[in-house]
């Protein structure tokens, strides 16, 4: 079994999770995805297996449209700050996930750019998809193209092109030995050719067996792309949609019948693939912006982490923030986000999440066990997870008002894991008063709940307590660079507290999130005054 198939993984959307501006105009460097460095004890707290980066290359604008595969967007910082980043989440054991955006790129792209000057005589005619000179593109070029879904800012490639896919396998080399990372996700997988994923199949696997390789998929048999030949796992929509959609509704039937269909022991079409489930991303609307109750997500979750498949968090929304898609805008789905801003929010939910995942890594059964469903009813689910010796089961109650949950068992002894109480055994039987809106998670043996409490860290030491910003004093940066701190300003549009300091190497003035400056980088501070 591969370190995917248990994974818990955290999606993050780069540009906006750094509140990155709209449109790149090719200026100077922005260490902003810096702030990820920060976000590390967060994840482990979460028991976050890998971070799985949106697209985070050199791009026109949302990072989709690209410009050149082997440079880390400016806006973002650089190769080696990325590099620094990869190798922080290595240190402590998180994987890194890229956004493989490879059907279509943005017209800064050097090769269409060259057919742009060139025309007829360029030659990269044959790297774009219908190309024709017949007639005007819709942008104004003297040639037609195909874009990708109508978007002429996006320009399909051609992916039966030998030069575009030696292009596209030299960058994803280069991304496995700059920065090591562990998998891809490839976007609008369903538009790529098959032959196009053998090949790179073929060459990550053999770089490394464990490479991960996922596809974008939103409608048809994910066995066409999820297979010993092409890609290990493929996004779930059809339960996406089934995980909030159930709950709205008040109809347990439609989730249930999903995932027996995909995996359920007596025949699921897909029990052979590991599928990555999700109730929210880049997008779609937030999760706690498309339920009827807010009491729903900490069920919608429970039920994500137990089903069938690897779960995964799109960043935020373990806070129970919303967002919706608003005039054609993904914006309000992509903020910018600060942890400590973020800890002042949904914190039951997120400290549910939390227990989630401390009980996913605890029991193997929850994590890769058969489906095997007990009992249902509009509002009540009871399934069970086995593997081996090892029995789970999950019981939901979607319902406003208290629910007796009777069941049998082969187990002498049961315990709710997540709330840490014993449920009532006996003669084969279980039985268990359901608060309204709740969820449990019932096993033999709680190895969750009777671990000792983790030890309080011991104070840091005084050089390297956050004390008040002085200005006109002298900071080092932990790799070693000196800097006098000029003054703490304020974004004029988001009113974000700003530290600008002044290199005392070259006198570059440089300004970064006061957060990002006082905080950590890993198990250290990133500046430290100097006495």
């Amino acid at each position: 079994m591969n370190w995917y198939d248990n994974a818990i993984i955290y999606h993050i959307y780069p540009l906006g999770f750094c509140g990155a501006p709209k449109f790149n105009d090719g200026g100077e460097v922005v260490y902003r995805l810096d702030k990820v460095l920060e976000w590390i004890p967060h994840f482990k707290e979460m028991n976050v297996d890998a971070v799985y980066f949106g697209p985070v290359f050199e791009s026109v604008e949302h990072g989709y449209d690209t410009t050149n595969y082997k440079m880390i967007d400016r806006r973002l910082g650089d190769n080696n700050s990325f590099r620094h980043i990869c190798d922080e989440l290595h240190a402590n054991g998180i994987r890194v996930i890229l956004d493989g955006v490879f059907n279509h790129v943005g017209r800064k792209f050097p090769q269409f750019v060259d057919i742009q000057e060139k025309g007829q005589s360029s030659g990269y005619c044959d790297w774009l998809q219908n190309l024709n000179f017949g007639g005007p593109s819709p942008c104004g070029d003297p040639f037609w193209y195909e874009g990708w879904n109508g978007h002429y800012n996006l320009v399909k490639l051609n992916l039966r092109n030998v030069g575009v896919c030696d292009h596209l396998i030299d960058a994803i080399n280069y991304w496995i030995e700059e920065f090591k990372i562990d998998g891809i996700r490839f976007d609008a997988a369903d538009c790529i050719d098959f032959d196009f994923f053998k090949r790179i199949r073929s060459f990550c696997k053999g770089k490394r067996p464990d490479f991960w390789l996922m596809g974008e998929i939103i409608h048809g048999d994910y066995n066409r792309w999820a297979n010993p030949e092409m890609l290990d796992s493929v996004t779930n929509y059809e339960c996406y949609k089934g995980l909030y959609s159930s709950h709205n509704d008040k109809n347990y039937f439609e989730i249930d019948y999903s995932i027996n269909r995909q995996s359920g022991a007596n025949g699921g079409i897909y029990r052979n693939i590991n599928l990555y489930n999700f109730v929210d991303n880049h997008d779609v609307n937030r999760l706690a912006s498309t339920v009827n109750n807010q009491a729903y997500l900490p069920l919608i979750y429970t039920l994500m982490y137990a089903m069938p498949g690897i779960p995964s968090i799109y960043y935020g929304s373990e806070y129970g923030i919303q967002g919706r898609k608003e005039n054609n805008s993904d914006d309000n789905l992509r903020p910018c986000l600060f942890l400590p801003d973020m800890e002042r929010e949904n914190t039951a939910l997120y400290k549910h999440i939390v227990k989630l995942g401390r009980i996913y890594r605890a029991y193997p059964a929850l994590r890769t066990g058969t489906y095997e469903r007990i009992m249902i009813t509009n509002q009540q689910l009871l399934f069970k997870k086995i593997l081996g010796d090892q029995t789970v089961y999950v019981a939901l109650n979607l319902a406003d008002y208290e629910f007796d949950l009777n069941f049998g068992t082969h187990l002498p002894a049961l315990v709710d894991v997540l709330g840490g109480k014993e449920i009532q055994t006996g003669n084969g039987n279980a039985y268990v008063k359901m608060a309204p809106y709740s969820s449990m998670i019932i096993v033999a043996d709680d190895i969750v709940n009777d671990q000792p409490e983790e030890e309080t860290a011991s104070p840091e030491p005084e050089e390297f307590m956050e004390t008040e910003l002085v200005e006109g004093a002298k900071y080092r940066h932990f790799k070693g660079g000196e800097y006098e701190l000029l003054a703490v300003a304020r974004h004029s549009e988001n009113n974000e507290e700003l530290v600008i300091y002044r290199s005392l190497k070259d006198g570059q003035v440089w300004a970064r999130p006061k957060t990002m400056f006082t905080g950590k980088a890993g198990d250290v501070r990133r500046f430290t005054k100097i006495s």
